[in-house]
């Protein structure tokens, strides 16, 4: 019989190990998550360890750093690793880690659940399952598992707030799905680096939505504001509303080294600056693609990029590779 797979478990809080209290919901221990633990054992030799106690929303990029470091650490020394996380900033997290771990060597996931693990009906004991299966299966690379589904943790995004079906891989296949023949894997080649600790992030970067009528002023505000960054949602496949003095207002701030990267509001397919007389105005002044992914992965690789010191070019060119299978170059 081969020996069990030596998986670690970080618990950072989150609604799978919530508790209810007088306001609410609030995060605790791994305490609470021992009985469920306890019977994954029969399949794997896990270690606990507590990071944090938080809701997710109370996640900062100081606690990305924190969980990367504490990844990198143990490493060496499991087969794989679970990070339990709550739902709502988990696609941020999953995202800053991917970049701030390039070349890890061992699977770490990404679950949490819907419903706390301490009732009944709770989604949390499925997507620990996969979770720890995933971990198991020996394959590099940050992932996030939840619904009986394995995506790229730069490629999730959740899109519900309370169904069990939260999270979705955006553009992307899925790597992982349970069925009656177990977890089935399909993981795309991605560019293989030696592993490091890359932890370096900037908080200066602002994601902006943009909205019918919108004042081309704001960008003039975040630059006089200290941001280095801005991650513009724009419309469809790249539209941007504010003609004229918007234009001037988006040169001025790459004139002045911000760097301005354009994703799309749509939650499907690739914005194409190249298409639309208004997009090639926009390359004209040096705006950077973000083509297919996602806002939360453009504005995490945005922060890690110039948290690792990079120039206005540095980063432009570093947003036409994919580092993780972030973005599809072909």
């Amino acid at each position: 019989m081969d020996p069990k797979k030596k998986i670690l478990l970080l618990t950072t809080g989150g609604t799978i190990a919530s508790m209810p209290g007088g306001d609410g919901l609030a995060p605790q221990s791994s305490g609470v998550m021992e009985q469920h633990i306890d019977q994954l054992r029969t399949y794997y030799d896990i270690t606990i360890r507590d990071v944090m106690c938080l809701d997710s929303s109370n996640i900062r990029p100081e606690q990305w750093q924190e969980i990367a470091r504490h990844i990198y650490r143990a490493a060496g020394d499991f087969d794989g690793i679970v990070v339990s996380h709550g739902t709502d900033t988990m696609a941020y997290t999953a995202s800053a880690v991917t970049f701030m771990l390039p070349g890890i060597g061992v699977p770490v996931v990404f679950t949490g659940s819907q419903v706390p693990l301490s009732e009944e009906l709770s989604d949390g004991p499925d997507n620990l399952r996969t979770a720890f299966a995933m971990a198991a299966c020996g394959h590099g690379g940050v992932f996030l598992a939840f619904d009986r589904r394995v995506m790229r943790g730069c490629r999730a995004v959740k899109v519900r707030a309370s169904g069990f079906n939260a999270f979705e891989s955006i553009n992307a296949r899925y790597v992982g799905v349970v069925t009656g023949r177990g977890l089935e894997l399909n993981i795309p080649k991605t560019v293989s680096v030696p592993p490091a600790l890359k932890d370096g992030i900037s908080k200066d970067v602002f994601l902006l939505k943009l909205t019918p009528g919108l004042s081309p002023e704001i960008f003039d505000a975040l630059v006089q504001m200290g941001y280095q960054g801005i991650v513009i949602e724009a419309f469809g496949l790249g539209g941007v509303n504010v003609l004229g003095q918007g234009l001037s207002g988006i040169r001025r701030a790459v004139e002045q080294g911000v760097s301005v990267v354009v994703t799309t509001q749509c939650l499907y397919d690739s914005s194409d600056l190249r298409v639309y007389q208004v997009g090639n105005q926009l390359l004209d002044l040096g705006v950077i693609q973000g083509r297919d992914m996602t806002s939360e992965a453009a504005m995490t690789k945005l922060m890690w990029a110039l948290g690792q010191g990079m120039d206005a070019g540095q980063v432009t060119e570093l947003f036409g590779q994919s580092l993780a299978g972030e973005i599809t170059t072909e």
